[in-house]
């Protein structure tokens, strides 16, 4: 016969064996990353859980972001070790400060001097080692400084005012016509033309569809760990990035050789602006610099535009009166408008109130760029602990927008929290902060304004799947992709 309490006993004596020795690595593990530091930093590190030997958090991160439940991986740390703010841990290969409110967050991203990029290598690899995350902050303000106009400047936002608003018509009228959609992926494709229309307007539609396919393998493996082996998302994406390169390079030799860098100014398009820029030294930028420039600008204004006007989308169906509210604001737009003038101006835009807050909210609720990735040039005393020199940081941007002490009740979609309200520095962060934020955030929003404007006024929206789950990494998106139809309103529906 079985001794029942014999095998209970020896299972017993086994499960306190594992954790015992679960236990002992991990203890290792913490030892081995902080016995570098000097004894009073070590004693002044905050409170915090350093995972396992060369995994880290990093099982425990992807769960969560896979799960319904992606808070619950920062939920862990605050749950353990209260409030503070400031945790430590080990992310993507490397000793980490998790930064969660923000006070911490708005020193961390204020601060230049102290904190410089941060990002894991595969971000760096992908996006390139002579874009905003991968050069130092003089270099940073120089190439701000030239890019940013010809992006985000109000005469490059008029002049790629008609294009957005003539895409945007052409394309609701064409999804009309085609019964199911994966809602999604048509406005990535949607922003995509636009994105690509503005770097490199002269060319052909085959080009433009052969860097989309590529540009969707890069993009998989930006939050990737840095696998270099076949069949891993960052294998694949590094040779998405060659083929990228490649094709830029082309066009770039093209345009040098046949227009010598100079084009009549209403014919030019980003790459031809960023061929002909030159900083106070009279210094142009290399080859390297504009393909970087452009792969950081594709990345930022292809993703989270498509996104984002997505989930807007989807949140005025899901709110009536949300729905109602923004409706009569693009109405009463319409119909303020004089007879002789033909098609949305920046002015119209800017009349926006209503639709500005259905974006803001999207942005904060969506929470596209969940984390930003910062390293300390030295040791920095926050909150009463040491961030040691040379860890990296993480700034929780979801973490600030989902914090109950921040935004009441702030997994509800309500709009009408942003009006009148200037929010403080460190508690809004979809575009980052400081001298690092997004540099081509005026431009996302006039894409999402002028399709909503259009798509409220004069179509409809019908979830085939309305409670398909949520993927969560590398962006926020239902699992379908957001199968629907869109239909265009009738005269009468109006």
């Amino acid at each position: 016969m079985i001794d029942l309490g014999s095998v209970w006993m020896t299972v017993a004596v086994i499960t306190g064996a594992v954790m015992i020795a679960k236990e002992a690595m991990k203890r290792a593990h913490k030892w081995w990353q902080e016995k570098k530091l000097d004894k009073k930093i070590r004693q002044k590190l905050p409170p915090g859980d350093m995972g396992w030997p060369v995994i880290g958090n990093m099982w425990t991160f992807l769960r969560s972001f896979k799960s319904s439940d992606p808070d619950s991986f920062i939920g862990s740390f605050v749950n353990r070790f209260g409030r503070t703010g400031i945790y430590k841990a080990f992310m993507f290969g490397s000793p980490t400060i998790l930064a969660t409110t923000p006070e911490v967050c708005k020193i961390v991203l204020m601060d230049d001097e102290k904190f410089i990029p941060g990002w894991p290598k595969a971000t760096c690899e992908l996006i390139g080692k002579k874009s905003f995350i991968g050069i130092t902050n003089e270099e940073h303000k120089r190439l701000r400084r030239l890019t940013s106009t010809p992006i985000n400047g109000h005469e490059a936002l008029t002049t790629y005012l008609k294009f957005i608003e003539d895409t945007v018509v052409f394309t609701l009228d064409k999804w009309s016509s085609m019964g199911e959609i994966q809602f999604l992926t048509e406005l990535r494709r949607f922003t995509f033309r636009i994105i690509m229309h503005i770097f490199l307007s002269s060319e052909s539609d085959p080009i433009m569809e052969a860097l989309e396919r590529v540009y969707t393998d890069l993009n998989y493996g930006m939050r990737a760990m840095a696998i270099n082996l076949p069949g891993f998302a960052y294998h694949r994406a590094l040779k998405a990035r060659k083929t990228l390169v490649a094709v830029l390079q082309s066009i770039l030799n093209e345009r040098r050789s046949l227009n010598g860098g100079k084009l009549p100014k209403e014919s030019k398009d980003m790459m031809d602006a960023l061929l002909e820029v030159k900083d106070e030294h009279g210094r142009q930028l290399d080859d390297e610099e504009i393909i970087d420039v452009l792969i950081m600008y594709l990345n930022a204004g292809h993703e989270s535009s498509g996104h984002i006007t997505m989930w807007a989308t989807v949140f005025l169906q899901e709110h009536p009166e949300c729905f109602r509210l923004a409706k009569l604001e693009q109405e009463e737009i319409r119909r303020n408008k004089p007879p002789t003038e033909k098609g949305l101006t920046l002015k119209d835009v800017r009349q926006m109130k209503y639709l500005s807050m259905v974006i803001d909210e999207t942005l904060r609720l969506v929470n596209i760029s969940f984390v930003a990735f910062r390293q300390a040039t030295t040791d920095v005393e926050i909150n009463n602990y040491v961030i040691p020199k040379g860890w990296k940081v993480q700034v929780w941007y979801r973490n600030v927008h989902m914090d109950q002490e921040v935004y009441s009740d702030p997994k509800e979609f309500n709009p009408s929290r942003w009006n009148g309200v200037t929010p403080k520095v460190g508690t809004f962060l979809p575009f980052g902060g400081g001298s690092r934020l997004c540099p081509g955030n005026d431009l996302a929003k006039l894409e999402i304004s002028v399709f909503l404007h259009y798509f409220l006024l004069d179509y409809k929206m019908e979830r085939l799947n309305p409670k398909s789950p949520v993927r969560y990494l590398p962006h926020p998106r239902p699992k379908d992709n957001c199968m629907a139809r869109i239909t265009k309103l009738l005269v009468s529906d109006t």
